[in-house]
């Protein structure tokens, strides 16, 4: 089973046992799965669903800091519910040790030997870790391991 039609038959689950926040959850991250293959016309495989899935966790991870600040804690658990929901969908995530080995290996690919290559480290480590590590972290670990 694909995770778009995994995704319907959770939110057809969701609208029968009246689980309105997962419901309502799964049916944003479907609309934002169908605007993206409406806008590129194109079927997403898997591994795109997956990249929109991240945006839109992502997009929730932003907005969380503006509501603490702006001192909705309603809002922020709201958010932070609907994280735990679309992560249910996500790759298991990777653990520092494994980014670290994949950073090595990169960087060997590649023949990285200051700041200047990270671009390249980069664009061949992100297609390894497409949804299972946050980008700006890896990015960080890159920089640090090249310094």
């Amino acid at each position: 089973m694909s995770l778009k039609e995994q995704l319907l038959k959770d939110m057809q689950s969701a609208m029968k046992s009246r689980d309105n926040l997962r419901k309502t959850t799964i049916s944003m991250a479907r609309a934002a799965i169908l605007q993206v293959e409406k806008d590129k016309q194109i079927q997403l495989d898997d591994d795109g669903v997956i990249d929109v899935l991240a945006k839109e966790i992502k997009s929730r991870k932003d907005a969380i800091p503006e509501f603490e600040r702006g001192n909705r804690p309603d809002l922020v658990q709201k958010l932070e519910a609907e994280i735990a929901i679309l992560n249910e969908y996500m790759p298991k995530q990777l653990s520092s040790e494994e980014i670290s080995r994949l950073i090595d290996d990169a960087i060997a690919e590649v023949n990285a030997q200051s700041v200047k290559d990270i671009g390249a480290v980069m664009k061949v480590l992100m297609p390894r870790i497409r949804g299972r590590a946050d980008g700006a972290i890896v990015n960080q670990m890159v920089k640090a391991r090249l310094q």
